[in-house]
């Protein structure tokens, strides 16, 4: 993403404060999302970005995450895996545990998602404390494969997530 593109996408993030408690600014990618060259930016700057990396599998974090993810595993020819919230895969899960900037939570990918060895691209909108990002990699590593790369719409700097994910190759679009 160049850098007229990147200040396109950044003034079409809608912030709202004091959501979704006061003294937060809530980036909300909803407004970029509907714009459609805004969206055609986001999904081509990462299909390009991940198109020859071998990757087999993109996980997406529930929600938003499958937004991107599908995108981007169809364009970049690789399988679409969703990590999902507690009780909604209907097969055996691993579930991993994490902290929130507003409380605790887990996640939970299928057993059976894929193979040892399998390369790996985890996808979320918004990387914060790094809890989500960082549980979704223990999964991964649970079930025998390799995180290539995390990839973020929008990267809270200041929550310092990127430190929690140290040792892991990370990539932000925006950084606020």
């Amino acid at each position: 993403m160049n850098k007229k593109e990147k200040e396109f996408v950044k003034n079409l993030v809608r912030s709202v404060e004091n959501f979704p408690e006061k003294g937060v600014i809530f980036r909300d990618i909803t407004t970029a999302l509907k714009n459609k060259k805004g969206l055609q930016i986001i999904i081509k700057d990462l299909t390009e970005r991940y198109k020859d990396k071998g990757i087999d599998y993109v996980v997406g974090a529930d929600a938003r995450g499958f937004i991107f993810g599908a995108a981007i595993a169809y364009n970049i020819g690789a399988g679409f895996v969703p990590a999902r919230k507690p009780g909604k895969l209907p097969a055996e899960v691993e579930s991993v545990e994490y902290s929130l900037e507003y409380g605790k939570n887990s996640i939970e990918i299928h057993k059976d998602a894929f193979s040892k060895g399998d390369r790996i691209l985890i996808v979320d909108d918004l990387l914060a404390t790094g809890g989500t990002a960082k549980a979704m990699v223990q999964l991964v590593e649970k079930l025998g494969a390799k995180v290539v790369e995390l990839a973020f719409m929008i990267e809270l700097a200041d929550l310092k997530g990127r430190e929690l994910l140290d040792g892991y190759e990370v990539y932000s679009q925006l950084v606020y």
